[in-house]
């Protein structure tokens, strides 16, 4: 199995420290608000990377964080009045949620920073011990240029960054490429006290104690979205190479950017959209479907086209299974002839070009397209006819290296005419009664169904999507 390490930027042989096991650490969301669909991208990537390890054998320690104390956390819970406590928690369930409908599995653990302060604090201290922090005033800075290798993941100079940064007015630094590991309290700001001052920890500082404290010294795989390279990865192996005295991790993965109609995504653009507004439209299996369409590290391009036709696709893997599952209970038992078992090597050989495919730095575009020939065969080569044990030896190779995938192959139970009927009249006398909290979700559980309403002068229609 091969990986595209960023570190080396080269594919390379897969071998963990420890046989057998996988150490991999994912950088998680700063919770301040709803995540979006940009967000959703290396959550939904990563998640097969695990799926797919453990689909090999290995045993996988998977650590992804919550960053829970921030300058736009600080921002919104001032903004409402209430505390960053209360806001955190808030987003924090909403990415479980969003996480949990996108069937992205959850985390060995998932940290919070504000739970790890006191880790901060030691690491901090260690690499004061060492020479490579300093204090000024109440802030801790990393020198930067004491780190010999500093730039080895992002390819990036330090003279060169020196030469394009802008040092402001009083500045304390020994080196304008020196960056924050702690600093003091402003008003309105939460705080935890330390030997310099009473505040809280830069952004970068968290990953690597947490990382260290869940996975060790040393882990396999770090990962996350390519934005993350500089600074944030680059300054997360300056600190924990020099705090530990090794590497930090063999395996650097990130994925590329996703765009919205080919332009990249912003609110100004009038292009942004978070996971919840996608819901509104379509199940976020869609989303996941669409999200594995290309190799994790291609830009990727968001459009209502392009996620119709996803839906489409993904609809065919169910209607094949659904149709075997069908054929199966009109089967009998028998022994498996000739013919058939030609069928099951040509099953078994999409197998392996599946795996080739994974192995091959989780091209997951091309492993869809094997799912494909897969239901091809079966549409074309299997019939009532066949005996029991063929049926479901199909079924279940298919919807096996779809759960690696994160793809549920089970359709969902479609409503019938009069229960639409009757919920819509449940609807209606929920907004009669002006329990208007009933009648949304009524309308809601019709939306997931497929069913549209419409309020006209005649009354509610409905239609299917």
């Amino acid at each position: 199995m091969k990986l595209y390490n960023t570190l080396s930027k080269k594919k390379e042989e897969f071998v963990p420290i420890e046989e057998g096991k996988v150490r991999m650490y994912v950088c998680g969301p700063t919770v301040y608000n709803d995540i979006h669909i940009g967000n959703a991208r290396p959550m939904i990537v990563f998640d097969i990377v695990r799926r797919y390890l453990e689909y090999k054998g290995y045993e996988v320690n998977y650590v992804s964080n919550f960053t829970d104390v921030d300058d736009k956390i600080i921002k919104k819970a001032n903004e409402e009045g209430v505390s960053c406590t209360e806001i955190s928690e808030r987003y924090i369930a909403s990415v479980k949620e969003d996480m949990k409908a996108l069937n992205i599995k959850t985390a060995t653990t998932h940290p919070k920073a504000t739970e790890e302060i006191e880790g901060m604090v030691e690491l901090i201290q260690t690499l004061m011990d060492k020479g490579y922090a300093y204090e000024k005033n109440g802030t801790v800075y990393f020198r930067t240029r004491k780190f010999e290798s500093y730039g080895k993941l992002s390819k990036r100079n330090l003279d060169d960054l020196e030469a394009g940064a802008r040092i402001a007015v009083n500045e304390e630094k020994e080196d304008p490429m020196d960056f924050v590991l702690w600093k003091p309290k402003k008003e309105g700001e939460p705080a935890w006290p330390s030997p310099w001052s009473e505040g809280r920890p830069g952004w970068h500082i968290e990953c690597s104690v947490m990382s260290k404290k869940y996975l060790g010294d040393q882990i396999d795989i770090h990962a996350g979205g390519e934005d993350l390279v500089f600074p944030h990865h680059e300054n997360e192996i300056a600190q924990s190479e020099a705090a530990n005295g090794k590497e930090f991790s063999k395996y650097w993965l990130h994925n590329a950017f996703l765009n919205v109609d080919n332009k990249k995504m912003s609110k100004s653009e009038g292009n942004f959209f978070t996971v919840k507004e996608i819901e509104e439209k379509y199940s976020l299996e869609v989303l996941r479907f669409f999200m594995l369409s290309v190799h994790y590290r291609n830009p990727i391009n968001f459009s209502r086209e392009l996620v119709e036709s996803a839906k489409t696709s993904l609809e065919r893997i169910k209607t094949a299974v659904f149709n075997l599952k069908h054929l199966i209970e009109a089967a009998e038992d028998k022994l498996v002839s000739e013919e058939e078992s030609a069928v099951l090597a040509e099953f078994e050989e999409l197998r392996n070009k599946y795996v080739a495919a994974m192995d091959d730095d989780f091209n997951t575009a091309d492993a869809i397209s094997v799912i494909f020939e897969m239901v091809k065969l079966a549409n074309t080569k299997i019939t009532s006819v066949n005996g029991k044990s063929v049926i479901q030896k199909i079924i279940d190779e298919i919807t096996r290296l779809c759960d690696i995938l994160g793809i549920v192959t089970e359709q969902e139970e479609q409503l019938l005419d009069d229960e639409i009927e009757n919920l819509i009249k449940e609807r209606q006398e929920a907004r009669k009664n002006k329990d208007f909290k009933r009648a949304d979700e009524v309308r809601d559980l019709l939306t997931q169904k497929g069913i549209i309403l419409e309020d006209t002068r005649e009354g509610v229609r409905w239609k299917r999507a």
